[in-house]
Parts: C-alpha cells; sequence; structure tokens
C-alpha cells in the first residue's frame, strides 16, 4: 500500500525536508508552521513531538522541547490541533518522537491516532530495530504508516542491512556520529558515510539530517542521497522573529 512519503520519493529528487518542534515557539503555532512552510516550499514534514530528554539531539532542538512542554504541548493536545491539517496540507507529514511519549499515550492508540488526522509515518530515533520488527512492526503497517528508520556511521553492515530489509519508504541517513547541530567535519564524515552505503546497494532511497543548515550544506548532501533534512538550523530560525510566518520565509527562501 503506497502512501505519500513513497510517491514523493517516486517523483521527486531533492527533497528537501524540514524537522521542527510541535508548540514551539508558542503553544498555537504548530500548524502555522506546518501551513507556511508548504507554503514556501517544503517537500516533507517531520513534526517533533517534544519530550523531556530528546534522543541525539543538540542543544537547539533540546531547548524548542523544553519550550514546547512550558507551552503545555502534550500527544494528546498535538493530535487535536492536526485534525483538520488535510484540509490545506498534502505533503507527506512524519511524527518524529522518542519512544516515552508514544508509549505513554499507547502504541497502537498513537498509530490509529495517525491514521485518523492522515500522518503517513514515524521516526522513532531510540526504537531499536529488532524491537520494531518484533513488537511493533505488524502495528504500525496495519494502519498504513511507514517507520523510518536512522543509520549511522557507528551502525554495522549487518544492521544497515536489516533496516533495509524491513522500510518500505526512505532510510535516514545520519551523516555523523555528533549530535544535531553539532558536526564540525560534516563533508568528510558526511562523504565517507555515503559511499559506504552506496557499496551496500540498498533497496531504499536515503535523505540525510543532521549538520544541514543551509542551501549549501542541502546541495551537497543531494550529490549523495534523495534529500536532506534540516531541523536545529530551522528551530533557530523560528526562535529569532516575533512573527512565525515571516521567520519561515526569510529562512526558506534561499530554496527558492
Amino acid at each position: 500500500m503506497e502512501n505519500r512519503i513513497n510517491n514523493l520519493l517516486k517523483n521527486k529528487d531533492n527533497i528537501l525536508s524540514i524537522y521542527f518542534t510541535a508548540g514551539y515557539p508558542r503553544l498555537e503555532d504548530t500548524v502555522k508552521v506546518i501551513d507556511q512552510l508548504v507554503e514556501s516550499g517544503a517537500d516533507l514534514l517531520e513534526v517533533g513531538v517534544p519530550f523531556s530528554d530528546p534522543v541525539a539531539d543538540g542543544p537547539v532542538i533540546q531547548q524548542s522541547n523544553t519550550r514546547a512542554i512550558e507551552n503545555g504541548m502534550t500527544v494528546k493536545l498535538l493530535f487535536e490541533q492536526l485534525k483538520d491539517v488535510r484540509k490545506k496540507v498534502d505533503v507527506p507529514l512524519i511524527m518524529m518522537s522518542s519512544l516515552n511519549p508514544i508509549m505513554q499515550y499507547g502504541f497502537e492508540n498513537f498509530c490509529k491516532k495517525c491514521k485518523e488526522i492522515d500522518v503517513d509515518g514515524l521516526i522513532i530515533p531510540d526504537l531499536p530495530i529488532e524491537e520494531y520488527v518484533e513488537s511493533y512492526k505488524s502495528i504500525v503497517e496495519a494502519h498504513g504508516l511507514r517507520n523510518i528508520i536512522l543509520v549511522t556511521p557507528a551502525s554495522t553492515d549487518e544492521r544497515i542491512r536489516l533496516v533495509d530489509e524491513h522500510t518500505d519508504g526512505f532510510i535516514y541517513m545520519v551523516s555523523s556520529s555528533s549530535t544535531t547541530g553539532e558536526n564540525k567535519n560534516f563533508t568528510l564524515d558526511f562523504e565517507a558515510f555515503a559511499k559506504r552505503l552506496s557499496a551496500l546497494n540498498l533497496n531504499n532511497p536515503l535523505i540525510t539530517g543532521f549538520g544541514i543548515k543551509d542551501k549549501m550544506s542541502f546541495d551537497q548532501v543531494c550529490k549523495f542521497s534523495k534529500g536532506g533534512i534540516i531541523g536545529s538550523a530551522f528551530v533557530n530560525a523560528l526562535s529569532e522573529g516575533a512573527d512565525v510566518a515571516e521567520s519561515i520565509k526569510k529562512f526558506m527562501v534561499q530554496f527558492d
């Protein structure tokens, strides 16, 4: 069963994916951010579910998680905010969350709600592939969702092949072993890992995240993968202006 993620991958290269934290900078900004990002040309959106101890995130995204929680964002409220999102927006939407908030809500209930509001996929960075396959894959697939799994330079070839085997969509290629927003040797680390993955002849395309902050680094990863994910740099841009829509336009104009 195809969904928007598969259709996008089939029909487009240089996919621009943007991550943002739901309920940041203000609680009511979630849908405003989605609407303006789509209007400004984003191809794919990762909606971050705030958690007090997010995995692998650098200080910018950690701070946005803290603020969103202080603002009052919860999983229940996020689903409420997104209930009419498909009236205006047709790009793929992926919920990115640590496992803990999903388990608190109930894994199956979470997937059911995602299907209800027409979300396309999940990214759960701290759910190991083996545990996913054994306990959760059947639930995710029963609700027509795609589970996007991260591979890093520290992943063994065997693990990467296992991820590829259990993926129907794209593989999230982590450009380096650093946390988000912090890699100083981006080019060298990324290209070495990209060549290693290429040699594995994987079935699924790659979209690269971590360390991509502008048009130049985005273009760089698109030479070796289907697209790039911008997180910290975008969240940072959101925090800089009083008007969310204007901040987004200003950040996105470089990709026109």
